[in-house]
């Protein structure tokens, strides 16, 4: 956020007040949080079981509700009319999840999961809420979570062959360990692979989220999809 109100400060600077105030308000916004909280922070090994003991989930997600809150209205302050939230994704099926947590077997690790799920319920009415509060903006809630949980499931029918692992790896049963770098084994065809690396998906999935979120239905995007959105 402070980088882009930098950035907005330039593009008044250059264009002045009044075409910046029209391009902010056209512009489409699109706001990514909440993974990293989880997966670098609150499901850390070793860190993790002293800060869980020390923090509920209920009350770790709070807190990321209502900063998150104070950022999306922040946003709106500077300009921003057309905002895209996206929620967090089913970061238990990550190879990196899956590498810490072997007793989950093949499946996909429960508990992040159930995090993702329990800050995405209040992230969607908080979506909501502020689209009804402040004037002028339509906030987009982006279900993710679906998206990549219904990918990983029935991974065969969108032609994958790989759900679990990560194309680009170095150790580990998953190639969940180590970071993807220059010491990493790259797959065959990386198109055929969910994961790319440790935490993120591939080109091929990005792809079928994209598509999803730029024309699907309200259980994929609401209320309206990113191509609605651009025409209002």
């Amino acid at each position: 956020m402070d980088n882009f109100a930098n950035t907005r400060q330039d593009i008044i600077s250059s264009i002045g007040s009044p075409a910046a105030m029209k391009l902010f308000n056209r512009a489409l916004y699109s706001i990514t949080m909440g993974s990293n909280d989880f997966i670098n922070n609150y499901l850390v090994p070793v860190l993790s079981t002293v800060e869980q003991k020390l923090i509920s989930p209920q009350t770790f997600v709070d807190a990321l509700i209502s900063r998150f809150r104070l950022q999306l209205t922040r946003l709106y302050n500077m300009g921003a009319r057309k905002i895209i939230v996206v929620n967090v994704g089913p970061i238990g099926c990550i190879p990196y999840q899956r590498e810490i947590n072997p007793s989950a077997g093949e499946n996909c690790v429960a508990f992040p999961n159930e995090l993702a799920q329990m800050f995405n319920a209040p992230l969607k009415d908080l979506v909501a809420e502020l689209s009804a509060n402040l004037k002028g903006a339509t906030f987009i809630y982006a279900d993710v979570y679906r998206i990549v949980d219904d990918i990983v499931q029935n991974y065969k029918s969108y032609g994958f062959e790989i759900e679990n692992s990560a194309c680009c790896a170095v150790a580990g049963k998953f190639g969940g360990l180590i970071p993807c770098g220059p010491k990493s084994k790259v797959c065959p065809d990386r198109s055929k692979y969910v994961f790319w690396d440790p935490y993120h998906p591939t080109d091929a999935t990005n792809v079928i989220i994209a598509k999803r979120l730029m024309d699907g239905d309200s259980d994929d995007i609401s209320p309206v999809n990113i191509r609605h959105l651009m025409k209002s």
